[in-house]
């Protein structure tokens, strides 16, 4: 390494140890600068060097941290029968990653608790245990998700003309989630289904019952949970779930749902997991490997 000259004499400093050669330069040696003071110097410039060294790790941190900050926030669509568990799994979803869970069911019985004439007419089509009109869910939907900038959907689109209108209006998920359980299994799940009127949480007679006695004596059981309406909403989820799915083949993971909350959960935090490291960009076949 090149040395440097400080002084008309031509005295020689010894070799460069600091990554700055103008640092070097400043600092005059002569043949009368003591070995303890060279020392002295040595030691600062190595101090300087790990300072530097060390800043540059925090400013490379920095910009990893506002980077995932900048990341764009992430879409998910969960699907699957009535009962099948997308409630439970939105609430284990949102508590981990942030995401605004917006329930189509939730909108529409928000409507009809409100009196309002969508109301009426959706809750006709729901006692039949068909779709509510897409002139009146997909609006709310559409409002709903133009609020929120990353989005956990649960139980929307349920028909080939959801899904067609949700892309339409440039909603697409980055993941479709698809639970399954046997039907048996369903009709159990939501027939022992009840509702705290006061908290709007639901518990279940067999599988999740209530805290106090006080809750237990408000619960109620809603309109389309009998065994009669769940068998005619099953039927219409098995017409219309695979049409929906030829929209999101390439995204779609399915989840068993037929175990345990923690289990179900497990699998799909593993596929988020996933879809986050990679960027949003893996596909159903990289998912499920």
């Amino acid at each position: 390494m090149a040395s440097c000259v400080n002084s008309p004499a031509m005295t020689l400093c010894p070799p460069c140890v600091s990554p700055s050669k103008s640092l070097c330069c400043s600092i005059s040696f002569n043949k009368s600068v003591s070995r303890s003071s060279f020392s002295s110097t040595r030691n600062a410039l190595l101090c300087l060097r790990r300072k530097q060294t060390a800043t540059s790790f925090q400013i490379t941190a920095l910009a990893a941290e506002a980077a995932a900050e900048e990341a764009e926030p992430l879409r998910i669509i969960i699907s699957g029968a009535p009962a099948s568990g997308k409630g439970t799994q939105c609430e284990l979803i949102t508590q981990k990653y942030g995401l605004v869970q917006i329930s189509a069911g939730g909108l529409l019985r928000a409507e009809i608790d409100s009196g309002s004439e969508n109301g009426r007419l959706a809750k006709e089509f729901m006692e039949k245990g068909e779709l509510a009109p897409d002139e009146i869910l997909v609006t709310m939907v559409k409002e709903a998700l133009s609020k929120q900038n990353g989005w956990l959907l649960d139980g929307y689109p349920r028909s080939l003309s959801q899904a067609t209108s949700l892309k339409r209006f440039g909603f697409e998920p980055d993941l479709f989630i698809l639970l399954e359980v046997p039907e048996d299994i369903l009709i159990d799940r939501v027939i022992g289904r009840r509702l705290d009127p006061v908290t709007g949480k639901i518990y279940h007679l067999k599988y999740s019952l209530p805290e106090t006695e006080e809750i237990a004596a408000r619960l109620t059981q809603r309109f389309d949970d009998t065994k009669e309406k769940v068998k005619l909403r099953l039927k219409t989820h098995n017409r219309n779930v695979r049409d929906v799915l030829s929209m999101y083949r390439d995204i779609t993971v399915t989840i068993k749902g037929n175990c345990s909350k923690e289990e179900v959960f497990g699998q799909i935090d593993m596929a988020l997991t996933k879809l986050v490291k990679q960027g949003k960009t893996s596909t159903s076949r990289s998912l499920a490997g």
